[in-house]
C-alpha cells in the first residue's frame, strides 16, 4: 500500500478520510479540526452531507468522537490551511482521492449485481447510456443528410415527380400547351425549386429535406402568365377539334 492510498478509504463506494487522519497529516489538535467542522456544519446545512459522525478507538480502547469526509468535505476543511508543507498534504489527498475514486469506479464497472435493486439500477444505466449514443447517432446522420446532396435514385424520383405533375398541370402529353410550353415549364417549376430551398440543382438538395421538397413539386401550381398561357393554348386544339 503507497504512503497516498493510506490518506482515504472507501466507505460505502465513497472515497473518504477522517477528522483525526486530517488533523495527523496537517499537524493539527484534533479537538481544534472537529470545532471546525461543526462550525461549517453549522453555517450551512448543504455542508451537513459532506460529514458523517462517527467514533474511534484509542490505544487504551476508549471511543471518542471523530467525522468521516468526502471529497467535498475535505476540500471544504482544509481551505484554509496555508503554509507550503499543508500545499503539499493538499495534494497528497487530492491524488489519493483520485486515485480511490478510480479504483471504486472500476470495481463498481466490474462488479455484478447483487439483488434486484442492483440488477434494476444496472439496466437503467445500460438504457440510459444506449439511448444517449443513439441520440449522438442520430445527430451525426442527420448532420450527414444536410452535408451531402441527395443520392443518384432520389434525386431521379423528383424529377420524374416533377414530370408527372408538369404533364398534368399542361393538359396531357399530347395537348397543345405541352407541345409549345413544357420547355418553359420545366425551368420554371426549376427556378422556383432552386431560389426555394437554395440549392443550384435537384440532387444538391439535403437528404433531411427530400419529403419537403417532394411536396414541394406536387403543391407547385403555373404562375398566373403562364397558366392564362396554357388555357388559351388547350382552348385553341379544342376549337380546331
Amino acid at each position: 500500500m503507497t504512503q497516498t492510498e493510506q490518506l482515504v478509504e472507501p466507505q460505502n463506494g465513497v472515497a473518504t478520510t477522517t477528522s483525526l487522519q486530517v488533523a495527523n497529516s496537517f499537524e493539527k489538535k484534533h479537538k481544534h479540526v472537529l470545532e471546525t467542522i461543526k462550525n461549517l456544519m453549522a453555517e450551512n446545512s448543504a455542508v451537513k452531507n459532506m460529514f458523517k459522525e462517527t467514533t474511534y478507538l484509542s490505544d487504551r480502547g476508549r471511543k471518542y468522537q471523530m467525522y468521516q469526509m468526502d471529497k467535498d468535505g475535505f476540500t471544504l476543511l482544509v481551505m484554509g490551511y496555508t503554509g507550503q508543507k499543508a500545499t503539499e498534504f493538499k495534494l497528497r489527498y487530492i491524488q489519493a482521492f483520485n486515485e480511490m475514486e478510480q479504483t471504486l469506479k472500476n470495481q463498481s464497472a466490474l462488479r455484478l449485481p447483487e439483488n434486484n435493486a442492483e440488477m434494476v439500477q444496472v439496466i437503467q444505466n445500460v438504457n440510459k447510456e444506449t439511448n444517449r449514443r443513439i441520440d449522438e447517432v442520430e445527430t451525426t446522420v442527420d448532420e450527414l443528410k444536410d452535408r451531402f446532396g441527395l443520392p443518384a435514385s432520389q434525386a431521379k424520383s423528383l424529377e420524374q415527380a416533377r414530370k408527372r405533375h408538369i404533364v398534368t398541370l399542361l393538359g396531357g402529353f399530347e395537348s397543345n400547351a405541352y407541345q409549345h410550353l413544357s420547355g418553359k415549364t420545366f425551368r420554371q417549376i426549376g427556378g422556383d425549386f432552386k431560389d426555394y430551398f437554395e440549392v443550384p440543382r435537384y440532387d444538391a438538395l439535403p437528404l433531411s429535406k427530400f419529403d419537403e421538397g417532394m411536396s414541394y413539386i406536387k403543391a407547385w401550381q403555373l404562375p398566373t402568365n403562364l397558366a392564362l398561357q396554357v388555357r388559351d393554348l388547350n382552348l385553341q386544339t379544342e376549337l380546331e377539334v
